[in-house]
């Protein structure tokens, strides 16, 4: 039995795949809106914008969790876990990007999200 691509096919073709490029680059490439660091911990979550200045100290079941903002960038500075791994993650800077010390629950994300969701009482 021989198959036959009919006259439609090819545009119906062309239009998923351009639909499928351009939702990937939407949501992955070029997310919109203001960089935010959210930190959840034991004890809840924060929410910051991105160019904040903050030292953090976040308690989790180990001990204290200590976290740097600055220069448009969250690390994590030290924490009481016993392989370090969140401190030798490194900084995280752009949407998308997280870093965690699993044994404290301690999780940080950058997030690009709308313009009006980070705020002066939020912050």
């Amino acid at each position: 039995m021989k198959t036959y691509i009919k006259i439609f096919d090819i545009p119906v073709i062309l239009i998923t795949a351009a639909v499928i490029v351009f939702t990937a680059y939407t949501a992955y490439v070029k997310p919109s809106g203001h960089p935010q660091i959210i930190i959840q911990g034991q004890e809840g979550q924060w929410i910051y914008p991105i160019d904040a200045k903050e030292t953090l100290v976040i308690k989790g079941p180990l001990g204290d969790t200590i976290i740097q903002i600055f220069e448009k960038s969250a690390w994590v500075e030290s924490s009481p876990c016993e392989n370090k791994n969140c401190a030798a993650s490194g900084k995280i800077s752009r949407h998308g990007q997280w870093a965690a010390c699993l044994p404290n629950n301690v999780i940080l994300i950058i997030n690009n999200t709308g313009d009006n969701d980070v705020d002066s009482v939020t912050w």
